[in-house]
């Protein structure tokens, strides 16, 4: 089974998103999908491969390409993903609580416009200064998309939404506050009334902190190429935050992942709140055992 069929089939994304539950003890549930799901509804041709990872047919790279795109309506155009909640809602019961997410605005106009991954973002950058209304035009689309996709999200019951920017980083400060930053402002505002908390996590965000804590977000994640005790000084006592180890630690000893989450559970202190998390994605090669062990010490070192 590919991918894309895994995250359409409710009752199998439901059960991938229950193992970490079960398996690890993790003390929540984040939906199992994809954050380009919303972009096949808009009108791209998404497949994903082994190798390559996302690859859109057909990107924007003009204004005409941006008029073709669709707002979707979550309901008609994504069903299974709100059903993969209301299972979830159902099978967590009295377990743990249930996030959602989406990417934010400017990531999935990387992929929309570089028709997949990329490295520089060439091509993304190149409509951002030539063409900035139409680049403007797509990231008011994708915000109307995620704002919807979200609020479906909460009211399907998800307890909680991330927002994630994984490609935030690759902008000069300058650049984020005019191409990135007001849409996610714009998402999380309208995401309010709707009583949920909001994380944001901006990847690789040493040179954004102090303009991601205007965005509105209850939480702020922290990758781990950032101190966290520094990110937390430069935020301030006020801010929540998520993070932020080294996804690669979970290959080293017991003995090093010990000392190095003990150190973070320390400097997490001084925030207003702590998630610990690890700075960004799990890695397939991951052992299972060592993410037991992960979760363990910090059950054991945070007191629980």
């Amino acid at each position: 089974m590919d991918f894309l069929t895994l995250c359409k089939t409710p009752e199998l994304a439901a059960e991938v998103t229950l193992q970490p539950v079960d398996i690890l003890g993790v003390d929540a549930a984040i939906l199992f999908s994809d954050i380009l799901i919303p972009l096949e509804a808009m009108g791209m041709k998404l497949r994903f491969y082994e190798k390559k990872g996302p690859v859109m047919s057909n990107p924007v790279r003009k204004a005409k390409d941006v008029e073709r795109l669709r707002v979707p309506v979550p309901e008609e155009s994504v069903p299974f993903v709100l059903e993969t909640i209301r299972i979830l809602r159902r099978e967590l019961s009295r377990k743990v609580p249930l996030i959602g997410f989406a990417g934010a605005p400017f990531t999935l106009a990387t992929y929309m416009i570089e028709g997949g991954g990329s490295k520089n973002f060439i091509n993304t950058k190149t409509l951002m200064y030539r063409e900035p209304e139409a680049f403007h035009a797509l990231m008011r689309k994708i915000t109307d998309t995620t704002i919807a996709y979200l609020s479906s999200q909460i009211n399907a019951g998800a307890q909680a939404v991330q927002v994630f920017d994984s490609w935030a980083g690759a902008l000069a400060p300058d650049d984020y506050m005019v191409y990135s930053l007001p849409y996610v402002k714009e998402t999380i505002k309208a995401l309010r009334p709707l009583g949920v908390p909001v994380i944001y996590f901006v990847n690789n965000c040493g040179g954004l902190l102090e303009q991601a804590r205007t965005s509105g977000a209850d939480v702020i994640g922290i990758d781990w190429r950032v101190d966290i005790g520094r990110a937390i000084k430069r935020l301030g006592s006020k801010v929540s935050v998520q993070g932020n180890i080294d996804p690669c630690t979970l290959f080293s000893s017991e003995d090093v992942l010990r000392s190095k989450t003990g150190d973070i559970l320390k400097k997490g202190r001084a925030a207003k709140g702590h998630v610990f998390n690890l700075g960004h994605g799990i890695l397939p090669q991951t052992s299972p055992d060592m993410a037991k062990a992960l979760v363990d010490i910090v059950h054991e070192l945070s007191g629980k």
